[in-house]
């Protein structure tokens, strides 16, 4: 026969009431019941725990079994607490990637109230491009995507749109375009030259198409495209989110004609669960991010 769990916890909860009626109270069982069950403790044993004449005296084998099995009963409390803040999302590790735009502007302030509600469960964070990150979720390096669904067309993926991103027209300062805060019409870029950058792609669909067409120059780093604008070599679009919002030479206008937007959204695998921390994150990005637009 094997010892069972409720037969240890009445062991260790005798020498902790000194008896077994204070023992019987405390475990809401009759004493009869509670006796029972540590003798039948007893007969898997093959040895005595409490001595015959002084039944709350432990025998010398029930000496070398107590500090035995108290510390069994703490690692199993202890494992039986992990198991269940898990099951509720309270410990584990949620792993995102997201492209650099959301990681730097829209995921700190859902980290900061994740961290909040989850203070245990680790959260690991990688940027990469809008295919990096798909690649990675498909390949099961992260749990959950963040980014534009322009790269997704795998039918393993399940999108959920949060908020509307709108490009806009990036240039220096003392740019002519610079002066159109109220928005720049794709026909008065193209006197202009024009970088080509990754999220251009967003023009393919609509007659500022041909600004990428022309394009110049390509750069697809974010950090050296800034580094080439700030020149003044030419200007590009981008999205408002990909703009940088600390002081720079550069402006953000919006493009009027077309009014254009990418969607960005979170990514999860419909073939795959997620840990319940990494759903506990997922809901929070939809409950801070979704039906937003990040610019007027």
């Amino acid at each position: 026969m094997d010892m069972k769990l409720q037969q240890l916890k009445h062991f260790s909860l005798v020498v902790q009431e000194g008896g077994f009626r204070a023992a019987s109270a405390k475990a809401n069982r009759s004493q009869a019941a509670l006796s029972t069950s540590v003798k039948e403790l007893e007969k898997i044993l093959g040895q005595p725990l409490f001595e015959s004449g002084h039944k709350a005296k432990l025998t010398p084998y029930g000496e070398v079994c107590l500090p035995k099995v108290d510390q069994f009963l703490r690692l199993y409390q202890a494992l039986d607490s992990d198991l269940r803040a898990a099951a509720i999302g309270q410990q584990g590790q949620v792993r995102i990637a997201c492209v650099p735009s959301v990681a730097a502007k829209l995921i700190p302030k859902v980290l900061a109230q994740f961290s909040t509600s989850y203070p245990q469960v680790e959260v690991s964070l990688v940027d990469d491009n809008a295919a990096g990150v798909e690649a990675r979720l498909l390949a099961g390096e992260v749990d959950l995507a963040l980014g534009n669904c322009l790269h997704v067309n795998d039918e393993r993926i399940d999108f959920t749109p949060l908020l509307s991103d709108r490009l806009g027209v990036v240039c220096l300062q003392d740019h002519p375009i610079a002066a159109m805060a109220d928005g720049v019409k794709w026909r008065q870029v193209t006197a202009f030259p024009f970088i080509k950058n990754g999220t251009c792609k967003l023009l393919d669909p609509t007659p500022a198409r041909v600004l990428s067409e022309s394009a110049l120059y390509t750069v697809e780093n974010i950090t050296s495209l800034f580094s080439v604008l700030s020149l003044g070599i030419g200007v590009t679009t981008l999205p408002k989110l990909a703009f940088p919002e600390t002081e720079t030479p550069l402006v953000w206008r919006p493009l009027v004609d077309p009014k254009v937007e990418r969607q960005i959204g979170i990514f999860r695998l419909f073939d795959r669960h997620i840990s319940p921390a990494a759903n506990a994150f997922y809901a929070l990005c939809c409950e801070q991010l979704q039906d937003r637009e990040y610019a007027q």
